[in-house]
C-alpha cells in the first residue's frame, strides 16, 4: 500500500502571510524579493562608486565633476534600491504617508544631528567651495590638509603627516574655512629673514631673488605675479627683510616644508654672497667690581682686556641637501582603494 505524495505547494508558501502593517499584508515571497532588491542595490552601488573612484584617480581634468557624479549616482541607487524594495515587499507607499510623517518627526527629533550633517555634505558637493584635492586649514582647531573625501556624515581630511581627521560638514557650513588651493590656483607666501646692520641691501636682495627663482617650486613669473624682497622693519639684531614667492600648487599644499625650503635657500644664498646674519649680542660696561675698575674690573671677572672676543665674521658652511625642497617636490600620494566590503556604502 502506497501513500499518495503532495505536491510541495510553493505559491501557497510564498503568499503566506507574515505580518499586517499598513493594511498590506507581508508575505514570505514579498520579503524574499525585497532582500533580493536590496543586495542588488547595494552590489551596484559598489560596482559604480568603485569604477567612478578609478576613473577619477586616472583623470587628469575634471575630477570634481567625477567626484560629485559618484556621489550622485550612489545615492540614488540606494534611494532607488530602498523604493523598489518597498514596492516589492508589498508595501503601498501611499498609505503610510501618514506613518512615514509621524516616524519622520521621531527621526528628526533623534537624529536631527545626522540629518544636519547629511544635508551640510550634500550643500558640499554643489557648492564646490570646498572640493576633493583642495588644500584647507581650520584654525581654530588646527587642522590643516588635503580634502580627501566628502562622506554623508564627516569631510575625511588628510594632514601632511598622514593623519585622517575627521570633521563635521557643518563645520565647513557654518564657520571660517581657509581653503589655500581653491579654483586650482596658488598663493603668495612671506618667508621673514634677517641680515646685519651695514650689510648692502642690494645685494641682499639680487642673491635672494636669484636663489627664489631658481628654485623648482617657483612659479615663473608675470606681471601679476612676480619675486620680491621687501625691507619690513629696523630690527633690534639687523635689518628684517621678507621674501614674497608664488609657489606651485603642489608646493602649497606643504607649507611647513615649503617654507623650511624657502628659508634654507636664503641661508645658502647669504652664505654664498657673504651676508652676515646677525646673531644676539650683549655690550657689557663695567665701572668698577671688587674695587678694580676698567679692563683690571674685567680681567677679574674672567674676561680678556678690552671684553670677550666677537665673531669677525659669518661662520659658514658648505652647502648641504635641502631636505625640505625635496619634501616640497615630492609627489601627492596615491591612495589605495580599501577591500571592497558588503556594507559599503561610500
Amino acid at each position: 500500500m502506497t501513500l499518495p505524495i503532495q505536491k510541495l505547494d510553493l505559491s501557497a508558501i510564498e503568499q503566506s502571510q507574515i505580518a499586517r502593517i499598513a493594511g498590506t499584508n507581508l508575505t514570505l515571497g514579498g520579503l524574499v524579493s525585497a532582500g533580493v532588491i536590496v543586495l542588488v542595490a547595494f552590489a551596484a552601488h559598489w560596482l559604480v562608486t568603485r569604477s567612478l573612484r578609478r576613473v577619477r584617480e586616472r583623470a587628469d581634468r575634471s575630477r570634481q565633476a567625477i567626484y560629485l557624479l559618484e556621489r550622485l549616482a550612489g545615492y540614488g541607487i540606494i534611494v532607488v534600491g530602498a523604493m523598489s524594495a518597498l514596492s516589492a515587499a508589498g508595501l503601498n507607499l501611499s498609505s503610510l504617508a501618514v506613518f512615514a510623517g509621524a516616524l519622520g518627526i521621531g527621526v528628526g527629533l533623534g537624529l536631527q544631528g545626522v540629518v544636519k550633517e547629511f544635508v551640510s555634505g550634500l550643500f558640499l558637493i554643489f557648492d564646490r567651495m570646498v572640493s576633493v584635492g583642495d588644500y584647507i586649514e581650520i584654525e581654530d582647531i588646527g587642522i590643516r590638509g588635503a580634502i580627501m573625501e566628502i562622506g554623508p556624515r564627516a569631510t575625511r581630511v588628510r594632514t601632511n603627516d598622514n593623519v585622517n581627521v575627521l570633521v563635521p560638514n557643518s563645520r565647513f557650513i557654518e564657520q571660517p574655512v581657509t581653503n589655500w588651493t581653491l579654483k586650482g590656483d596658488t598663493r603668495r607666501i612671506h618667508v621673514p629673514f634677517s641680515v646685519a646692520y651695514g650689510t648692502d641691501r642690494g645685494k641682499v636682495r639680487d642673491a635672494v631673488l636669484a636663489a627664489a627663482r631658481a628654485s623648482p617650486f617657483t612659479l615663473p613669473e608675470t606681471e601679476a605675479r612676480k619675486s620680491q624682497v621687501w625691507l619690513v622693519a629696523f630690527g633690534d639684531k639687523g635689518l628684517s627683510f621678507e621674501l614674497l614667492v608664488w609657489p606651485t600648487r603642489e608646493a602649497v599644499k606643504r607649507p611647513a616644508a615649503m617654507h623650511a625650503a624657502y628659508t634654507w635657500l636664503i641661508a645658502d644664498a647669504l652664505d654664498a654672497a657673504g651676508v652676515e646674519v646677525p646673531v644676539p649680542q650683549t655690550d657689557l660696561h663695567v665701572r668698577t667690581a671688587f674695587g678694580l675698575e676698567g679692563d683690571e674690573a674685567l680681567q677679574r671677572l674672567g674676561y680678556g682686556v678690552g671684553g670677550p672676543p666677537r665673531p669677525s665674521g659669518p661662520q659658514r658652511s658648505a652647502q648641504t641637501a635641502n631636505d625640505a625642497a625635496d619634501d616640497v617636490m615630492a609627489d601627492d600620494e596615491v591612495e589605495t582603494p580599501e577591500p571592497p566590503t558588503a556594507r559599503q556604502a561610500d
